[in-house]
This record gives C-alpha cells, sequence and structure tokens, in this order.
C-alpha cells in the first residue's frame, strides 16, 4: 500500500504509485467523469487530482499547463503523459469492460479526435455548467483524491 493510501497525506513528493488523472473539478462534465472512474474503477488504478488543488496545479505547471487556464485532461502514469482525447481513451480503456470498448475510438487518428475534444473542452462550462465550488467526492472515495 503507498504511503498516501496510509497517511492520507497529498504531498507532492508522496504521489502513489498508478495513473493520476488531473481534471478540472469546478467543470460539471469534468466531476461527472471523475465520480464514474473512482466508482468504476473496481482494481483501485486511479487517483484525481483537481487542478484547482496543490497537488493538481503543481502537476499541471511541470506539464507545462496553466493550471488557471484550464484546456485539458492529464493522466499521469510514471513517465507516460496523456493528453486530451488519448486521456479520456486512456481513462474507459482502465476501467475493464465495457469501458475498455471505448478504446476502438483509437483507430480515428488523434489529430482527428483532438479538435472535438477541444471543441467541448473550450465550451465545457456553457454546455454543461460550472460549479460555484469544487466537487468533493463521497466519504468511501476519498483516499483516491490527492
Amino acid at each position: 500500500m503507498n504511503a498516501i493510501k496510509q497517511s492520507g497525506k497529498n504531498s507532492i513528493d508522496d504521489l502513489p504509485e498508478g495513473r493520476i488523472v488531473l481534471f478540472d473539478a469546478e467543470c460539471v462534465l469534468c466531476s461527472a467523469n471523475a465520480h464514474l472512474i473512482l466508482t468504476h474503477d473496481k482494481d483501485g488504478e486511479f487517483y484525481l487530482a483537481s487542478m484547482q488543488g496543490d497537488v493538481g496545479a503543481h502537476l499541471f505547471r511541470k506539464h507545462g499547463l496553466d493550471p488557471a487556464d484550464p484546456s485539458t485532461i492529464l493522466v499521469i502514469e510514471g513517465s507516460r503523459v496523456r493528453k486530451d482525447s488519448d486521456a479520456v481513451i486512456a481513462i474507459y480503456e482502465g476501467l475493464g469492460f465495457p469501458w475498455r470498448l471505448a478504446g476502438l475510438v483509437r483507430i480515428i487518428p488523434a489529430f482527428l479526435r483532438d479538435p472535438i475534444y477541444h471543441l467541448i473542452a473550450r465550451n465545457r462550462y456553457r454546455i454543461f455548467g460550472k460549479r460555484d465550488s469544487c466537487w468533493v467526492p463521497p466519504e468511501h472515495l476519498r483516499s483516491r483524491v490527492l
């Protein structure tokens, strides 16, 4: 068991092993996706960090992105970082069946998928709404949020 699970720490220097999803916790769509990840990730592979929090903001900056101007989702797995539509597909592939079927979208090249992703990302607050405060997961899932 990793140090964060044991101690409850959310230290930038003490990140868990596994996949870390960096998301916008003020976005209704992103928060719904975060909840879906945590409830369907039966193996506990995924951890979440909001870009509004210290850990998420640090990781966003580390990868050259401004957490104050969220335009993408990131999935960090060791030294590999996925963003945009690749990140979304990687998340769903990691949730097992039937979510894994989303991997079939990879047959569409990223240069065609990403513009659609960016169109939704740019308009997500207008289409889905923006929370007045960041999403907080249910108590039983909080150990997986950094």
